[in-house]
């Protein structure tokens, strides 16, 4: 029969085959095409000979085509059929598909669906047959019977595509149905449906099906819902890390992991690159990502980025047309994320109102960590990010060259933070991808060479960090690093210093990098620019410390732990040790040359030398022989001869220019610590072994010349260095010059003699009065600089500034002075203690040396450099102090003498001040041990239970030592009170109370003792009223919200300065007896104001939350219960509203002084008026949505109606007659240049105006909309004005017409007030 079919289909007509087929029985046809097609022959042949006898222009024909197409439909789904057979017989249904009559379509389409929502599909092949019988039927034009109603081809084709996506899909068909949709043309609500249903299904599917079907949604997007394809899928992966991260952090018990960490990352590492491929193709889906991103980030950026939305950003970085929008999208997602962080910790109001989540940069290191994955994608995205975050929020404070560092707990900057993250960033892909290395190392090294005027630490810190991790992987980089090594001689000293610092692990591993560094250092030790020689010595220096020579004491001998925290790859056998003692010598000959160059460069090396025993012991004898050599040049060996030093020879002329050449006194400083470490450690191990006798003569010379110096000294009188009363000082000759010189030279060597005697003097009582003699030598130079110093003090005094004495020796001193009670020592300790200006001097080098500390991180002498060694002695200096200060209170200690200067008691009480900021700012992390060290009563076996107290019990404890000094100066007479010292007390107790944790008993007892004080002290000082408040806000504000304390605030001083109104007498309320006539203006008034703008700041900061999240609700689906939520903090939000119109209302009415007080009155009003706007807007957004509006919202309207509007006008008519007095006064009786200033002000002031009425008008204009919208009348209580003009008073008319035209106008403008009588103002004429 098949032959039959084949032969009448070869013919050229088709009469006869349709004949045929006709006469044959309803099966045969059907059996017979099974057959052919499972067997495997011609049913293509065989199929298309059917066709071509089955018209559909007949009746019959259309049915059997119709039979046949079910018939092939199952035999390709049945699965019997080789694969090329089934492609080909679907390819011929889908040739002939277009033929078939409508109704026809409609049934084959429904047929596919109910096989698909029943899942009797077997292998889905057939389904590429639906697209075209879908794009068929919507070419139909006629009208199809549907259901029970009649509708076009196009809508039969939109209800069948609904029906297929509201129905049930089997899980292994989604991707088949999702791709096929892509041949049919689609409406944009059509592709909506299609979207929805496949991203319903992602929850149902394997994790590996995911991309598959993300792929095909991409192609589909391009006919449009992009947004909602994006929005699926970000959002789906952002709820799995979520719940992700849940379970890893969570239970271990959860035995089932949903998906193993790898797998979730491979996955998400493929989608983005369909993604990103996608977007390439077409531009708008990378538009609708951005745009999706940006929306999110208005309201409230951790809504809607999540680590993979991120990481998709970071690797559409890769595409030239975006990256500039995705970074700055990224980096002002980061620094709002910080702001928002330090707006929160600022604000305990604002903590109870905000639930605690993650951060934008957790989840950005989170990337990095997830990109251990193969996400090679995202790297170059993240590096770009890191350096961007680096270079736009670095250190930009410069201070001497030196940049402020601060611990990010004290200044909790955003823009510190994002650098950190930057930093943050680099480094973590530093570690994990190998590939991105060398371009890291290459850009930080860059900048490092580069960037020389602006400060780098940030550069220097990651390097650094760079290097410790990886020494040994960095050698295949080491030509960057020697690149770099080439530029140092045109560094700044201070960047060469912590660049070598920061490589010095590579020079241990990579002998080629430390045989080039040393080339470079000779050939700059000899250049023409100074800082060039300078930074080889620093390099030098380096070198010298860090290659051991064999023999050495090991670093824990010199008890002393490394300073430079690096990690030590110990390359060193026997040889090295060998090589290193050659090669260290070698640098010990460079280093001699430098004795010759200039001060600066010698001054450098007598600081490096202490540091290169203490690391290096074997080089003592070289180094010693060095200094004791060149000691002998400005030593004047007679033992007879007075002074004791050549300071001539110290001093070069050249021409006019005089200079110092010598660096006398650092040099004995530099002998003095060196000998004193040697005696210390060096000779104790060498007892018992057979020294040979000259390997000691140096320290017995060197102790022999030391002794004498100081007794000579003590003999000199000022005469024989020529530098008595008489002698010139001025800057401007060059004996003056001199001089000078010479008078710093020998106050040094008398500090440097000092800490010598006291260090081998053992307590002896002729050694004290040595010491005692020599500092009355430098009490005498320092009192006749001081006194000839003049005009110029202020250069003097940043001479003086650096103390010789060491931090260590300070310490000990201070410790001997006041609390040494051992009984021997007593009799020679009194002859210090005799001396009030010796103890005085001492503690002011303690200040002076905390002052260094909190200016540039680390102390000039021995050990500066090393922060273990520096918060040690802090620990013992701040004991002292504060023993002193709480045994002798100033008041004590000043009625016995007075003295010109600062009593001791002052003084350290200002260094206990000092210390306490320094110690939070730079030793955080050590806060606990610091505050037990400070506890005296410690005794060694209450170690252990020691450590249970906490920082706020210590705390708390010092607290209260500072309380009491307070009140006892303040019950003392208003006449008696030491403004100085209370605002030391203040300061100090400011900065401990930071401390405080603020949910403890103790920081409530703190808020509430602070606040007693306000209330019950009555000082005139507005210093300390100044500082004792910000301490009240700041600790009000991290307990609860300040609005209640800002509006008795507001009552008093309304009640001090009196009504705006003269004929209104105001109630004193006198909540707070701080506040006086002194202080009520402009201290209090502008300290209220401010904290006024912060609680605005905050509540304006919830609004804008609260509008972004309506806005992501509207987008998504707006639903009434979603925005209930929001309701405890609206209602926060109306409550401080609330009570600050009542701290306004008051101040409204006050009559303030005019300056600054009325200029940010007027400023914070206009904000006032901007935030009850942005209220009124938000709920202009939600009001349908909610069911109107709540009554308390009704309410604050009202006051503001009654208490805020028609008070603001009555005070710009009072700040605008009160200019107008002015301007009246000054015309009479001043001269015009007066005048002129007086004028210059009042514009000043009335700057404001404008903006505030404006501010009002558009409050105004809102509310009417809100009215509308609401339908509830909120303007009842608004007094809006008829008439908007203003009145011409003829009286003041002819005056004003025989005036000149300049007061003419001004006089208009007044006038034009003056007729406005509390009502809102028309927009005023230009003055």
């Amino acid at each position: 029969m098949d032959q039959k079919i084949l032969s009448l289909a070869a013919e050229k007509t088709a009469d006869k085959l349709q004949e045929f087929l006709q006469t044959l029985r309803e099966g045969d046809l059907t059996n017979l095409l099974q057959n052919q097609a499972v067997k495997g022959k011609v049913a293509g042949a065989l199929l298309r000979a059917i066709f071509k006898g089955s018209p559909c222009s007949e009746e019959a024909g259309t049915l059997r085509r119709r039979k046949i197409y079910t018939c092939c439909i199952q035999l390709v789904e049945s699965g019997d059929l080789q694969k090329e057979i089934a492609s080909e017989i679907i390819g011929l249904l889908m040739l002939e598909a277009h033929h078939f009559p409508g109704p026809l379509l409609v049934e084959l389409a429904n047929e596919f669906i109910s096989a698909v929502r029943e899942g009797s599909l077997v292998n889905g092949k057939s389904l590429e047959l639906l697209p075209i019988i879908l794009t068929a039927l919507a070419t139909k034009k006629e009208n199809l019977a549907y259901g029970k109603g009649v509708l076009s081809g196009e809508e039969c084709k939109k209800q069948l595509i609904n029906t297929l996506c509201s129905g049930r899909w089997d899980q292994q068909y989604v991707i088949q149905l999702t791709s096929m949709f892509k041949d049919v043309p689609l409406t944009a609500e059509e592709v909506e449906f299609v979207v929805e249903k496949a991203l319903s299904m992602f929850s149902k599917m394997n994790l590996q099906e995911i991309p598959p079907l993300v792929y095909q949604l991409l192609v589909l997007s391009s006919k449009g819902s992009r947004k909602s394809v994006l929005e699926g899928i970000i959002a789906f992966f952002s709820a799995l890390d979520k719940q992700h991260n849940e379970e890893q952090s969570g239970d271990e018990l959860l035995d089932v992991v949903t998906v193993p960490s790898g797998e979730l990352r491979h996955v998400e590492g493929t989608i983005i690159l369909h993604i990103v491929f996608a977007i390439k193709l077409d531009y708008e889906l990378g538009r609708e990502l951005v745009k999706h991103l940006k929306v999110g980030q208005q309201g409230d950026s951790n809504n809607n980025l999540s680590p993979f939305s991120i990481a998709l950003l970071l690797s559409v970085t890769r595409i030239q047309r975006f990256q500039d929008q995705v970074l700055d999208l990224l980096k002002t997602s980061v620094v709002k994320s910080f702001k928002d962080l330090q707006l929160l910790q600022g604000s305990k109001f604002l903590q109870n109102l905000v639930p605690h989540r993650s951060y934008v940069s957790t989840m950005i290191l989170e990337v990095v960590k997830n990109s251990v994955h193969s996400w090679d994608h995202v790297t170059q995205g993240l590096v770009e990010l890191g350096f961007i975050l680096m270079d736009s929020y670095g250190p930009k404070k410069v201070l001497d060259g030196k940049t402020i560092e601060t611990s990010p707990s004290l200044s909790r900057m955003p823009n510190q933070h994002a650098c950190k993250l930057g930093a943050n960033i680099l480094l973590e892909t530093f570690k994990i991808h190998e590939m991105i290395r060398q371009e890291i190392l290459e850009q930080v090294l860059n900048r490092v060479v580069t960037r020389a005027s602006s400060p780098i630490s940030h550069f220097l810190d990651l390097l650094s960090n760079i290097v410790m991790y990886a020494p040994l992987v960095l050698q295949s980089c080491s030509s960057k690093v020697t690149e770099a090594f080439d530029y140092l001689s045109f560094l700044p000293l201070q960047t060469v210093q912590r660049l070598l610092k920061a490589v010095q692990p590579l020079l241990k591993v990579s002998m080629s990098m430390r045989d080039c560094l040393i080339l470079v250092l000779r050939k700059a030790m000899f250049a023409n620019q100074l800082d060039a020689r300078k930074s080889a010595v620093a390099g030098f220096l380096l070198l010298l410390k860090n290659f051991k020579v064999l023999g050495s004491l090991s670093s824990s001998q010199c008890s002393q732990s490394l300073s430079v925290s690096q990690v030590h790859v110990d390359v060193h056998s026997h040889y090295n040790s060998v090589a290193n003692e050659t090669f260290c010598l070698e640098i010990m000959d460079s280093l001699r040359r430098c004795l010759s160059q200039q001060a600066d460069v010698r001054l450098m090396l007598y600081e490096g030398f202490y540091d290169v025993l203490r690391r290096n012991s074997q080089l003592a004898n070289s180094v010693m022989q060095t200094l004791l050599s060149q000691l002998k040049q400005f030593y004047e060996p007679k033992p007879d001869l007075l002074p004791p030093l050549k300071l001539e020879a110290c001093i070069l002329t050249q021409g006019d220019k005089i200079s110092l050449q010598e660096p006398l006194d650092y040099l004995l400083c530099c002998i003095q610590h060196c000998l004193a470490w040697y005696k210390n450690t060096v000779i104790p191990l060498q007892q018992g072994e057979e020294e040979e006798e000259e390997e000691e003569a140096f320290y017995e010379d060197l102790d022999d010349i030391l002794e004498s110096i100081t007794n000579r000294m003590i003999k000199s009188e000022l005469e024989d260095f020529e530098l008595d009363k008489s002698a010139d000082f001025s800057q401007s000759t060059s004996i003056g010059i001199k001089n000078n010189i010479c008078a710093f030279l020998v106050m040094g060597v008398c500090e440097v003699l000092i800490e010598y005697n006291f260090s081998i003097s053992s307590f002896s009582k002729n050694r004290f009065e040595d010491i005692l003699s020599l500092f009355m030598c430098y009490k005498k130079l320092s009192d006749i600089l001081n006194e000839k110093a003049g005009k110029a003090k202020t250069k003097m005094a940043n001479k003086t500034s650096d103390s010789l004495l060491s931090m260590k020796f300070v310490s000990s001193l201070l410790t001997a002075l006041f609390r040494d009670s051992i009984q021997s020592h007593q009799e020679s300790l009194s002859v210090l203690r005799s001396s009030n200006e010796f103890m005085r001097y001492a503690v002011n080098v303690a200040l002076q040396k905390v002052q260094q500390l909190k200016e540039t991180g680390h102390v000039s002498g021995p050990d500066g450099q090393n922060p273990e060694k520096i918060f040690q002695n802090l620990c013992d200096i701040t004991r002292v102090l504060l023993w002193r200060y709480t045994s002798i209170p100033t008041s004590v200690e000043e009625s016995g003498k007075k003295e010109k200067g600062k009593s001791i008691s002052l003084l350290c009480l200002e260094g206990l001040q000092k210390i306490f900021s320094a110690v939070q700012q730079f030793y955080q992390p050590k806060i606990q041990q610091f505050l037990r060290a400070l506890d005296v009563t410690d005794k060694e076996g209450e170690e252990r239970e020691d450590a249970d107290v906490s920082v706020t019990q210590r705390t708390a404890f010092q607290i209260r030592q500072f309380q009491r000094s307070l009140l006892n100066l303040l019950s003392s007479q208003e006449e008696d009170f030491n403004s100085k010292e209370a605002l030391l007390l203040v300061t100090v107790l400011t900065s401990l109370s930071k401390l405080l944790e603020p949910s403890s008993p103790q920081f409530v007892q703190m808020l509430s003792w602070t606040s007693k004080i306000c209330k019950e002290n009555s000082r005139e000082d507005a210093l300390f009223c100044k500082s004792l408040m910000n301490l009240l806000f700041s600790l009000h504000v991290s307990y609860k919200s300040p609005v209640i304390l800002l509006r008795d605030l507001s009552q008093d001083i309304h009640g001090h300065l009196g009504d705006i109104d003269q004929d209104v007498e105001v109630e004193k309320t006198n909540h707070f007896a701080i506040v006086n006539l002194r202080t009520a203006a402009p201290t209090v008034c502008l300290l209220v104001l401010s904290q006024a703008e912060k609680v605005l700041e905050e509540v304006d900061w919830l609004i804008t939350k609260l509008k972004g999240q309506v806005s992501q609700e509207t987008l998504s689906e707006a639903s009434s219960q979603a925005t209930l939520p929001n309701q405890p903090v609206e209602k926060a939000i109306i409550m401080q509203l609330g009570t600050l119109l009542t701290f306004f209302h008051e101040l409204v009415q006050t009559a303030l002084p005019s300056g600054s007080c009325v200029d940010t009155l007027l400023k914070d009003l206009c904000k006032m008026y901007t935030t009850l706007t942005a209220l009124v807007r938000y709920y202009l957004q939600v009001c349908q949505s909610s069911g109107g509006i709540p009554k308390n919202m009704e309410k604050l309207v009202k006051l503001s109606g009654s208490h805020l509007t028609p008070l603001c006008y009555s005070f710009i008519s009072y700040v605008q007659n009160k200019s107008k007095s002015l301007n009246y006064t000054g015309e009479k009786k001043e001269k015009p240049a007066a005048v002129a200033t007086a004028m210059a002000r009042v514009l000043r002031e009335t700057k404001p105006i404008p903006n505030l009425i404006f501010a009002i008008e558009q409050y105004e204009k809102f509310l009417i909309h809100l009215s509308k919208k609401s339908k509830v009348n909120l303007m009842q209580h608004m007094k809006l004005s008829t008439s908007r003009d203003f009145k011409i008073k003829g009286n003041i008319l002819d005056m004003v017409l025989r005036e000149d035209g300049e007061d003419e106008n001004e006089e208009g403008t007044a006038s034009e007030h003056g007729g406005q009588n509390k009502e809102p103002a028309k927009k005023k004429r230009k003055k």
